[in-house]
C-alpha cells in the first residue's frame, strides 16, 4: 500500500472555443508527434496567449482530423470569436462547450514523469463516470496538460450527463 498514488477528480466546464493546432502525420502520442513535427512547437505555443494560460495537447476524435494527419496534436485554446494571427502550418478548429472530468495526480519528481502519466491514465481508464451521473463523451478531444512535477500530471476527458 505504500505505492498508492492519489488521483483527484473534478468536473470542469469548458466554453465553446477555438483551438489553434499543429497537426502531425500519424502520431497517437507525444514522442511520435515530436519526431514528426519537432519539439520547437511547444515553445511557440507557450508564447501565445491562451484561454487556460498554457498550451494543450489533444487526442482528436475522427471528426476533427484531416485525412492523413495525426490523432495527437498540440495547440492553444482561444476565444470562440478569435480572429487573430495563426502561425504558418497551423490549423484552427472549433470545439463546442463541454463538461470534462479533470484527473490530477500527485506532485512528482521531474525524472518520474512517465510513471506519473501512467498512474493518472490508468486511474482514468478504470474510472466509471456513471457513479456521478455522467458518461464518457468521446465526440470531444481528450486533453493533456504539460506534466509539471510540482502540480502533478493532468488530463481531461469529456463527459455528458447521463439520461
Amino acid at each position: 500500500m505504500e505505492n498508492v498514488q492519489n488521483v483527484f477528480i473534478q468536473v470542469i466546464h469548458k466554453p465553446e472555443r477555438k483551438v489553434i493546432i499543429k497537426r502531425g502525420v500519424k502520431a497517437k502520442g507525444y514522442f511520435p508527434y515530436c519526431e514528426e513535427v519537432g519539439c520547437n512547437v511547444w515553445g511557440l505555443l507557450k508564447s501565445m496567449k491562451s484561454l487556460c494560460c498554457e498550451p494543450v495537447c489533444l487526442w482528436l476524435p475522427a471528426e476533427y482530423k484531416k485525412p492523413n494527419t495525426s490523432t495527437y496534436v498540440q495547440g492553444v485554446e482561444v476565444a470562440a470569436d478569435y480572429a487573430g494571427p495563426v502561425p504558418e502550418g497551423f490549423d484552427v478548429i472549433t470545439l463546442p462547450a463541454a463538461d470534462y472530468l479533470m484527473f490530477q495526480g500527485e506532485p512528482f519528481k521531474e525524472e518520474d514523469y512517465c510513471e506519473a502519466i501512467m498512474a493518472v491514465q490508468q486511474a482514468m481508464n478504470r474510472y466509471n463516470p456513471s457513479l456521478i451521473g455522467y458518461a464518457w463523451d468521446d465526440s470531444n478531444p481528450r486533453i493533456q496538460l504539460e506534466p509539471i512535477g510540482e502540480r502533478g500530471y493532468i488530463e481531461l476527458r469529456a463527459v455528458s450527463a447521463q439520461k
